[in-house]
């Protein structure tokens, strides 16, 4: 048996107590949330029995459990997978199962945690998406639980309610699109200013990247008429090598995505960032606001690769994947692909036709 040497510690930010131990190389650290020494006592006690026996006491709390599991995924993962886990594990798991004993859990437990953060009294039901991404982390916690050999749960059954419905994506039409390769100015204290973030908005209309992929693009990542995708900037400003791993990839650049890019390339020569954006934050900023100058429908940057994807489904899907960085498996044109009016009478195969038939387009009625 290995003896205890500290003792549990109050942490003010986490409002808890919390002890480290270390047996056979393995740290591993305890916690109790019970004010007073009460807490310090039952932290110490954790410790003491995993020294003891190797595993935990049958009277932890799941709440600890959950607080363990995400300091794993804290270091393991990015920051923005690491808040996005939290917000789903203080949002809906620890509600349902936090008090429970870890022990008495059961496979019905699980069930209900998804149908009651799809049922919530008050306020929208949460969307498909992110209840399959709810799911997702109870599979990862109750395979953690399995792991640390503290009880064995069968989640093959979870589902998710049938009535769960997809978030409705929006696409740019002809007319704003139009507008949008027509117009550079921005509406700035009264003033109608040159927006120099405007090849960003429409290089991003021309190839689908995702927003952190198009903000890291540098300029050694061109070659010839074609770029390099290999790194991202997230919501966060964290550095990494993109959403999975056909984010990675090469894009032969159509004549007019090759033109903008050329432009953005004029505006900034030296920059070490191609199109020189801040952040997530104020690109969404600034294309709002160059929306509201221009009266062009808003819609969010992720859908701006939506909008890509839409005009690009008349080329066959396997041609759009590598472009748009998807799996062979990934429905592409069934996620992504909307209704583009006017879009059946755009024949030619070729994107770049079809871009500039359609910016081409003076008379186009949106309904």
């Amino acid at each position: 048996m290995s003896k205890r040497t500290n003792t549990a510690v109050w942490m003010e930010k986490h409002q808890r107590w919390q002890i480290k131990v270390q047996k056979d190389g393995i740290r591993k650290a305890f916690y109790s949330s019970k004010p007073g020494r009460t807490g310090q006592r039952e932290a110490n006690a954790k410790a003491d029995a995993w020294l003891d026996n190797n595993i935990l006491p049958t009277s932890v709390r799941t709440s600890v459990l959950l607080n363990e599991f995400l300091e794993g995924i804290e270091l393991r993962s990015s920051l923005s997978n690491y808040k996005k886990e939290k917000y789903l594990v203080d949002s809906f798991i620890i509600p349902v199962i936090g008090t429970k004993k870890a022990t008495n859990i059961t496979e019905q437990d699980l069930q209900d945690i998804i149908n009651k953060a799809y049922n919530r009294p008050g306020k929208e039901p949460l969307s498909k998406k992110t209840l399959s991404e709810l799911k997702s982390t109870i599979v990862s916690f109750a395979k953690f639980l399995r792991r640390k050999k503290i009880i064995s749960l069968f989640y093959d059954d979870l589902t998710i309610p049938a009535g769960a419905k997809t978030k409705t994506k929006r696409v740019l039409q002809p007319k704003d699109l139009i507008k949008l390769f027509a117009n550079d100015t921005v509406t700035y204290r009264n003033k109608e200013v040159f927006d120099d973030y405007i090849y960003a908005y429409r290089f991003a209309i021309l190839t689908g990247l995702r927003p952190g992929e198009l903000i890291g693009l540098k300029p050694e990542d061109i070659h010839g008429i074609s770029i390099y995708v290999q790194r991202a900037i997230n919501i966060h400003g964290e550095i990494t090598t993109g959403k999975n791993q056909n984010a990675v990839r090469k894009i032969d650049l159509t004549p007019l995505a090759y033109e903008v890019l050329q432009s953005q390339l004029d505006l900034y020569p030296d920059a070490e960032y191609i199109f020189n954006i801040q952040s997530q934050s104020t690109y969404r900023h600034r294309w709002q606001k160059f929306c509201e100058s221009n009266d062009i429908m808003y819609i969010s940057l992720y859908e701006m690769r939506h909008t890509f994807v839409s005009i690009a489904k008349q080329l066959p899907e396997g041609l759009v994947k590598p472009i748009v960085g998807h799996s062979k498996t990934m429905d592409t044109f069934g996620v992504y692909g909307h209704i583009i009016d006017g879009d059946s009478e755009q024949t030619n195969k070729q994107l770049n036709d079809i871009f500039t038939s359609l910016l081409t387009l003076k008379n186009t009625k949106i309904g």
